[in-house]
Order: C-alpha cells, then sequence, then structure tokens
C-alpha cells in the first residue's frame, strides 16, 4: 500500500512565488536556463540550473556546479526568498493551460514503495543522468524538484481535494506560458490523517514523469543509511518530494521524432522501403495523427500520413503494439539504421508541446532529413504496462502541463 507523509516545504514568500517559479530542470539546455534567469535573482534556476552562475566552459557534471547549486540554495534561504513552513502539512498543486486542468497532492512518498515496487516505472534511466541527479540532490540536500505520479481515481480522496481548492489559495499567478499555478496548504489535522489513510489504501502510484529523480532518491538514500549507523528508517531521506493526480486529469501529448539524414538511401529508395511496413498517403498539410497506428512523416517539404500494416507487428502484445515501437521497429532500426534510440546521436525527441511545425523547422533547416509525428501513448497503456513490469522504449511519453519548480522543496536533512 501507498506510504506518503506530510512535510515542512521550503517555499517561497507568497508576493515572491511568481518570479520564484521555473519551468524544470531537464527541458531546456544551460544556454536556455542562462537566459531564462538572466537579471533576475530570483529565479529558481540559480538552484536548479546552478551552472548559469558558473563561467560558460564550466564542465556542467562537475562538483563546483554541485557546490554552486547548495550556495545559491543556502544564500534563498538566507535572504528569505525561501522560507521553512513550521508544521507539517500536505499541500495542494493545481495547473490550468487552456480547458486543462490537474489537481494533485503534494507529499513526500516512501523510498521503500519505489524500491519494493508500489511506485511502478515504465523507464529506463540513464547511468549518467542519474548520477547527476544523486549528486545535485545529495549536495543540496534537498529533493528541489518534485516527481510527477499518478494513480488510479479514488472519489474519498478527490472530495478532500476538492474541499482544500474551495478555501484561499497561498499562491495563484500565471506563468509566461500561459499555464496557471494555483496552490493551497492543507494543515487540518483530521484531513492530513484520512488522506494518509486513503492512500495507504491505494494499492500502486506510478511515476508518470521523473524516473531519473525517482531513482536518485532512492540511491541518495541508500548512501545515508549506509553512512549512518543511528539509521532508523524515519528520517527526511527515506522520503522524496512528490505530486500525486488522478489517472483522470492527465493530459499526454505525443513524443515526436527527427532523424539528421536518410541512412545513406535517396529519397526513392527510403520511400520504398517504407512502403514494405506503411501504407504512404501525401498529404497537403501537416499530420497530427488521430488514431493509434497512424504517424505523420515530413521529407523534403512534403507531409505524408503512415498508416501501420496490419502484419507488421505483434498486436497481442504490450509494448509491441505501442506506437513508438512501432516506428522504431518498422523504420528507425529497420530502414534508418537506428538500432538503440536511447543512444543514438542521429535521433532527436521532439516534446509534443513544441507542435508539428517544430518539426517541419528542423528538417527545413537542414539539420534533420526527416521528422515523424505520433498519436500520443494514453494512460491506460502506460499504467498497463507499470503493471506488468514492462518497459517502454525511451521517449514515449509528454505530460503537460509540467510542474513549476521552486514552488516547495523537501530538506533532506533532520
Amino acid at each position: 500500500m501507498a506510504i506518503i507523509k506530510p512535510f515542512k516545504a521550503v517555499r517561497p514568500k507568497r508576493e515572491l512565488a511568481h518570479r520564484v517559479a521555473a519551468p524544470p530542470y531537464d527541458v531546456m539546455d544551460a544556454a536556455e536556463a542562462r537566459q531564462m534567469a538572466a537579471g533576475d535573482p530570483y529565479s529558481f534556476l540559480h538552484i536548479s540550473r546552478p551552472e548559469i552562475d558558473l563561467p560558460h566552459d564550466m564542465n556542467l557534471y562537475s562538483e563546483p556546479v554541485y557546490q554552486q547549486g547548495r550556495e545559491n540554495l543556502a544564500a534563498f534561504l538566507r535572504q528569505g526568498i525561501l522560507e521553512q513552513d513550521s508544521q507539517d502539512c500536505y499541500y495542494v498543486y493545481r495547473q490550468q493551460m487552456g480547458s486543462l486542468t490537474q489537481t494533485g497532492l503534494v507529499a513526500c512518498s516512501a523510498v521503500d514503495d519505489y524500491q519494493g515496487g508500489i511506485i511502478r516505472k515504465h523507464e529506463l534511466t540513464r547511468a549518467d543522468k542519474e548520477e547527476d541527479r544523486v549528486r545535485h540532490i545529495d549536495f543540496l540536500d534537498a529533493n528541489d524538484e518534485p516527481v510527477f505520479f499518478t494513480y488510479r481515481f479514488d472519489p474519498a480522496i478527490a472530495r478532500i481535494i476538492a474541499h482544500v481548492t474551495t478555501t484561499v489559495p497561498e499562491y495563484d499567478f500565471t506563468a509566461d506560458d500561459n499555464v496557471r499555478h494555483t496552490f493551497w496548504i492543507l494543515q487540518n489535522p483530521d484531513e492530513i490523517k484520512r488522506l494518509t489513510e486513503l492512500f495507504a489504501a491505494i494499492p500502486v502510484l506510478y511515476v508518470a514523469d521523473g524516473h531519473h529523480r525517482s531513482a536518485a532518491a532512492s540511491r541518495v538514500r541508500d548512501i545515508r543509511s549506509s553512512a549512518n549507523p543511528a539509521h532508523t528508517g524515519s528520517e527526511e531521506y527515506n522520503y522524496f518530494l512528490t505530486v500525486i493526480f488522478p489517472d483522470s486529469e492527465m493530459h499526454l501529448m505525443p513524443y515526436n521524432r527527427a532523424v539528421r539524414d536518410l541512412n545513406r538511401l535517396s529519397i526513392a529508395e527510403f520511400m520504398a522501403r517504407v512502403a514494405e511496413r506503411f501504407e504512404i498517403t501525401p498529404v497537403s498539410r501537416p499530420v497530427e495523427p488521430p488514431e493509434r497506428h497512424q504517424f505523420g512523416m515530413y521529407l523534403a517539404g512534403k507531409w505524408y500520413e503512415l498508416a501501420a500494416r496490419e502484419d507488421s507487428f505483434d498486436a497481442a502484445e504490450p509494448v509491441a503494439r505501442l506506437d513508438v515501437s512501432i516506428l522504431q521497429d518498422n523504420l528507425l532500426n529497420s530502414v534508418l539504421g537506428i538500432r538503440n534510440p536511447r543512444t543514438d546521436q542521429r535521433l532527436h525527441f521532439v516534446g509534443g508541446i513544441r507542435g508539428v511545425e517544430e518539426l517541419e523547422r528542423l528538417v527545413e533547416s537542414g539539420d534533420y532529413a526527416v521528422a515523424f509525428s505520433l498519436h500520443p501513448t494514453s494512460i491506460d497503456e502506460l499504467m498497463e504496462l507499470a503493471d506488468a513490469d514492462r518497459i517502454m522504449p525511451p521517449k514515449s511519453t509528454w505530460f503537460e502541463p509540467k510542474l513549476r519548480s521552486g514552488l516547495f522543496l523537501h530538506l533532506l536533512g533532520d
């Protein structure tokens, strides 16, 4: 059963929340982070991307970067930009993007649940990215960015969350990406106790976004427990920062692909190879596939609709029938020679929030030869595979809206 607990969040003063809050660390590169935070001493990017305060040629994974993050967090606390609540609370965090709304519970989840399979995964992690998050968290002595969880909708939990959202929020602002962020503090002891009990009856939680942060939290706990002869299991490092949303409010977007070259094939040869596994229809408009097993392809200034042939994949096999698998197995691998999508530098992943226009831009730039749009993976597919302890191909899911960083942190020290 899922173990969650309230905690004393470190968070911005109310009047500074909109200035502190920043996009998550992994949706931008260092240059973009520098530009976003330029001239703004309150931006949380000084903590989540501390390399922006160091020379441009600094190795992003060197110790001075992690040390800078620790110093910046200490400065934010010293200056009163961030303050810690005096009592353990749960928090409710709502995001509204156009007509989409998702409301989740901010809580600490147990590393034991992650290691024991109650918190279920659907992606592999990369060793270098995981190690980066381990060092970042360990140096900060804090989870500075939450993991995005989902669970199967529970009406009793929903009623408590809905009641909290009728009260006056602590934060309510619209970020520069037009996403509205609203944040409530849940201090009522009876509601805290009841939510803890209700989640204890939830059989599993699912990592929607944040596999590297989850794995890193697990490793940090193991490092610290091994070094602590008085370890009891109740220390804060045994828990990590999460926002938990019901599956009924999850919004997945496609994770599109672009490839740098045609694997030494002419356009005619390439099209002939693609036609072996897909039905190809030229169209005069950008393609956002409306159904599973359909794809868009942008090549040499033209759009095409691709429909996977029925005999090109195993419809009974849950991983093989994913659209990301069909594209990988029947085109990226067999035609373009991309054997390992996790490591092949010819392959570029494009989050669906950027739209099919980004695919056109990449190809028109000359840096990429062909791009593909996909139908989004569904939340049901994600949970089905996680329940079966199966792993999705890399970059199978893109969740929107993204959790804003800097609105709440969890300190690992006592």
